[in-house]
């Protein structure tokens, strides 16, 4: 790969000069819009643990299908091949299923810690990974909550993989594969808003069926994944000792208090990455 030294002198420079007169590498969000972001309802109480959205995911974004089993007790975890995952727990009332993948955040610690805009907010919810802007310094990985963003170590190539809830598909008026293929109609897909009151209607209908509470609609700022539950969302591996606030102001917080060596070593992979962009010009922008 040859490297452009004019443009990657430039970067460093203009970043290095922002640094040396004390202007901050932004890592603020943007404030939320208040137009109604996209979201997905999973209602545990129907799923059957088939893991079809397993395999439908792994299809539409060209990764390999998974050939685990799923085993009571034994947990299994998103990664750089597999974007979401199901589990099986013993709870409270038997064995229940639990699908886990990027909540995409409402506001996201990820977008927040990014100094390049890689990982993006859209207009209308998902939370994407913009490859051709990232330089590879995994601050996303670093402070996301829900430990969602997977590093892909081993590829000469690498992406950052995670639920993007089928942004590409959104786009031509298309459901998210997860949501269009649950056998069990586990999965529903529309506003958050009326997600939230379609759980709120579930849970009021049938309070002996669910625990009442919605796992997302406050949790870390509020996501757009929610989910629904017979059992305290401990019990099917959630998290429960987040925080209601938003992370980003954490993230800002770490980011302006490191050391030097800590911005000037994303100032430098900046620099390298502008210099060689025109190599990669055929990265995806939404994978």
């Amino acid at each position: 790969m040859e490297l452009n030294r004019r443009n990657f002198f430039k970067v460093l420079g203009v970043t290095g000069v922002a640094l040396a007169t004390g202007s901050q590498l932004s890592a603020a969000p943007k404030k939320i819009s208040d137009k109604e972001f996209s979201a997905i309802l999973y209602d545990s109480t129907r799923c059957v643990g088939c893991q079809t959205c397993e395999g439908v995911c792994a299809e539409a974004h060209g990764l390999p299908k998974s050939t685990d089993n799923l085993t009571t007790g034994v947990l299994r975890k998103t990664d750089e091949t597999r974007r979401t995952v199901i589990n099986s727990y013993k709870t409270s009332k038997g064995e229940i299923f639990c699908k886990t993948q990027c909540m995409n955040c409402t506001q996201p610690a990820c977008v927040a810690a990014c100094l390049t805009q890689a990982m993006y907010k859209t207009k209308e919810g998902p939370v994407i990974w913009r490859g051709n802007k990232c330089m590879g310094c995994r601050y996303c990985m670093v402070s996301c909550p829900f430990d969602a963003p997977k590093f892909q170590f081993h590829s000469p190539n690498p992406k950052i993989e995670k639920c993007n809830q089928c942004y590409e598909k959104l786009q031509v008026g298309e459901l998210p594969a997860c949501v269009q293929n649950c056998p069990n109609e586990a999965l529903m897909f529309g506003t958050r808003r009326d997600l939230i009151k379609e759980a709120r209607k579930r849970i009021h209908d049938k309070p002996n069926d669910y625990y009442d509470e919605i796992y997302g609609e406050t949790v870390a700022g509020g996501t757009d994944w929610l989910y629904i539950s017979p059992v305290p969302f401990n019990e099917i591996g959630l998290k429960t000792n987040l925080q209601n606030k938003s992370y980003p102001e954490l993230t800002k917080g770490f980011l302006y208090s490191v050391p030097t060596i800590f911005i000037l070593w994303p100032t430098l992979l900046l620099g390298m990455r502008e210099a060689t962009k025109d190599n990669n010009s055929n990265t995806d922008n939404h994978e």
